[in-house]
């Protein structure tokens, strides 16, 4: 078990979120680990984390959700965080068609960065517009079917499956670490470089995560929670 001050887990997981600007990631995120929504909130610049730890079967995880800027000119710099990424919330509005066309595009990109095994949900936000919907749910289905990703509609404002979305992934992602823990104490050394490039485990130690360190940054407008 690893120790950070006075916190105590039993592994560490880097999840990303992505998707288009505006879609709602860092409201999905400040639901996530501090039950806030920001009616306000700007546009993320480069890349921020939060953390929350919380209960995944029988083990202690500390989630550790890094939040990527979704403007074209920040592409080039956030690429580079997903290097050690076990999981990634791909996120699109569904009230705006275009940022699910270009879920193709993101998916392409974190295929070409990340793990070949990383967990990967297709979230659908801002379901509480109901009279905005521009993209069915059977659409969105039809594609996370055909791309092997999983699938879910959340809304931030209203903190509908926010919870849910993100216990799934880190229960997915907690399953196949599981796996690969027991399948390193088969009749080999047990080292870091037996596990994938992205996930250097030990038997009770933290799964460590790459890439630059972001800033941590808090929207000090986000006030309400629910």
């Amino acid at each position: 078990m690893s120790r950070r001050g006075e916190e105590e887990y039993d592994y560490l997981f880097k999840v990303v979120l992505i998707g288009d600007s505006g879609v709602g990631k860092s409201n999905l995120l400040s639901r996530f680990t501090r039950n806030e929504f920001c009616l306000e909130s700007k546009s993320t610049i480069g890349v921020e984390f939060a953390t929350r730890t919380l209960k995944v079967e029988s083990k202690t995880v500390k989630a550790q959700i890094w939040d990527t800027a979704g403007q074209e000119r920040y592409r080039a710099i956030t690429s580079a965080y997903y290097r050690g990424a076990l999981g990634a919330l791909l996120v699109y509005d569904v009230t705006k068609p275009i940022t699910f066309d270009n879920v193709s595009r993101w998916l392409k990109e974190l295929r070409d960065h990340a793990d070949a095994n990383i967990v990967i949900m297709l979230i659908a936000n801002k379901t509480d517009l109901k009279h905005l919907r521009a993209v069915a749910t059977e659409d969105a289905q039809s594609y996370a079917e055909k791309e092997g990703l999983s699938f879910i509609e959340t809304s931030a404002l209203q903190a509908t499956n926010v919870e849910k979305a993100f216990q799934t992934i880190l229960g997915e992602i907690y399953r196949i670490i599981s796996k690969k823990s027991l399948s390193s104490n088969q009749p080999r050394d047990n080292h870091d470089d037996d596990a994938p490039s992205n996930i250097n485990i030990k038997q009770g130690k933290t799964i460590t995560v790459g890439g630059p360190q972001p800033s941590n940054t808090n929207n000090s407008c986000c006030t309400s929670s629910m």
